[in-house]
């Protein structure tokens, strides 16, 4: 029996490898925009981060969204995605 293969992907705070669907997703879109993507499905460049508000502190800290999408992050997105950390735990 096969089995299936667990997509991992690097926690941008952490630098540590961890299973996609246990990570937060950060994605631009070709329009540009830049949302959190609690579905995992949107279209674009992503970038990931553990669910733990010391990942989120350290990717903040060195810019590393805005390097990873290649673009600047609004701070919006930071809110909403600090609100979210907040919230789950």
């Amino acid at each position: 029996m096969k089995t299936k293969k667990i997509p991992l992907r690097k926690c941008i705070g952490c630098q540590t490898q961890h299973p996609k669907r246990e990570l937060i997703r950060v994605v631009k879109n070709k329009e540009g925009e830049i949302k959190v993507d609690f579905t995992g499905k949107a279209n674009g460049r992503g970038a990931y981060i553990c669910p733990k508000l010391e990942c989120f502190e350290l990717a903040h800290k060195r810019d590393a969204f805005s390097r990873a999408l290649e673009a600047k992050v609004p701070e919006e997105v930071y809110e909403a995605l600090k609100k979210e950390l907040l919230h789950g735990e």
